[in-house]
């Protein structure tokens, strides 16, 4: 589309513990470690924030519940119960919790001279391991793998996801 595509990332987070449930502080910066659900994408096998476009007459927030399920929560052997379940905590999440991180233009290599990219990225963090720190994720539609991966600055990701990570490290007072 010509002028702005709309896109919502989400980011969800949680601290990265011990056996003993204490986080783990990094050597460096002694500053907590931060983890965040990643995907690898099937386009350009790049680390990323699982996220994608706002559909016509989409709310962000049903954007960002929705690219997150589709992207890393894929259990086809998972009971109809645990997905109801599981759905329940994510739909609950998402509908009440989360800061909006950042809003706008945002570098992306789709971008041209008369249509760009335009996100919407909030976070998603669970503090004492109730709920999403506890999921287990597993690839879905646009990716090829998920995974929670260690936030750091020298982590390689797709577009303008370092800047939002970077963000909620500082948001958090987390290691970057």
């Amino acid at each position: 589309h010509f002028g702005p595509n709309h896109a919502a990332d989400p980011i969800v987070t949680r601290w990265k513990r011990n056996e003993k449930g204490n986080k783990i502080l990094n050597n460096d910066t002694n500053k907590p470690i931060l983890q965040f659900v990643s995907i690898r994408r099937k386009d350009t096998n790049e680390f990323a924030i699982p996220g994608g476009m706002v559909e016509k007459k989409e709310k962000v927030t049903d954007t960002l519940q929705r690219e997150f399920q589709e992207e890393t929560l894929n259990f086809p052997d998972m009971s109809e119960k645990s997905k109801h379940d599981l759905l329940a905590v994510i739909k609950d999440t998402f509908e009440n919790g989360g800061n909006r991180i950042y809003t706008g233009y945002v570098d992306d290599p789709r971008n041209t001279d008369n249509a760009w990219m335009e996100s919407t990225v909030y976070n998603f963090h669970d503090e004492h391991e109730e709920h999403l720190a506890l999921l287990k994720v597993n690839a879905g539609t646009d990716a090829t793998d998920a995974f929670w991966h260690d936030m750091h600055s020298k982590l390689p990701l797709f577009a303008s996801h370092a800047d939002f990570l970077k963000k909620v490290s500082e948001r958090l007072g987390a290691h970057w």
